[in-house]
């Protein structure tokens, strides 16, 4: 049998690791040099002399913490509003059975083929209409509900015995608690996979807050690093440092569902 874990294989995972670590590892070490050795050449990839002052000043005087309350308002509720939305209509796809289900949940998988640009001056319009431009429940609602969730919620739900739903209807127990007391704890690892993913993808949106935010009130942490970049210069050191500051709740988040992750993974590669 082969090694696996022969030299030739080590080798080249430690070069693809070095290629894929490079950039944040730069990213951080240069947030931590004074903006004249960012600069300096030859580059260097350690700070010689390595300060915190850029950090310090980005959230003292940036208003770093309104930007980073904004990203986590939206990103929480946006996350959790459409893990809501993906349960509840997984379940209703996987163990319901109504006339034009199929039909209705291939409608719901085939704008995933649609993409993103059409749909923004629709959307862009009903917001306006319903009075949520310039807002952050406008950014919260507009991508709540997608068809990704609910593809994954139905299929990891289409594995839970229909033999424990009857058990629970015998017994006359609603459909909300059948939901809430079985569908949800069986589906943990699934819905820990999609509660980590929407996390990432909303705290790092930038085009949504960009259509429907001009108030800087209201800006998320992408919206503020973007408007880092001046019309005649760029704050190198502001810049760097909001982006690292933006990058640790996603690891933090990862670190935090790692297990949950692991386990949605592996019953979907293992279940038929």
């Amino acid at each position: 049998m082969k090694n696996p874990y022969s030299p030739t294989r080590l080798v080249l995972l430690a070069l693809v690791l070095v290629v894929f670590m490079l950039p944040p590892i730069w990213l951080f070490l240069s947030a931590l040099k004074p903006q004249a050795e960012i600069f300096q050449w030859p580059p260097t990839l350690f700070p010689e002399h390595p300060t915190l002052v850029n950090f310090i000043n980005t959230m003292s005087k940036a208003r770093f913490f309104t930007f980073f309350k904004n990203s986590a308002i939206v990103s929480v509720l946006s996350a959790l509003l459409s893990v809501t939305i993906s349960v509840m209509a997984g379940y209703a796809l996987a163990k319901f059975r109504f006339k034009g289900d199929t039909i209705f949940f291939l409608l719901i998988m085939s704008s995933l083929m649609v993409p993103l640009q059409i749909i923004l001056i629709p959307v862009f319009l009903v917001l306006k209409d319903l009075g949520m431009l310039d807002t952050l429940a406008g950014v919260i609602i507009a991508p709540a509900a997608t068809p990704t969730g609910v593809f994954l919620m139905r299929q990891y739900i289409l594995n839970i015995p229909d033999s424990l739903l009857e058990a629970a209807r015998l017994e006359k127990t609603p459909e909300w608690r059948i939901l809430w007391r079985i569908i949800v704890p069986l589906s943990l690892p699934a819905i820990g996979t999609l509660l980590a993913f929407n996390l990432v993808w909303r705290w790092n949106d930038y085009l949504w807050p960009f259509l429907i935010i001009t108030n800087q009130d209201q800006w998320t942490l992408q919206l503020a690093i973007a408007n880092s970049i001046g019309r005649f210069g760029i704050d190198w050191p502001k810049l760097l440092s909001m982006s690292v500051l933006s990058v640790l709740p996603v690891l933090v988040v990862f670190t935090a569902l790692q297990r949950l992750m692991m386990g949605g993974i592996m019953a979907g590669a293992t279940k038929e």
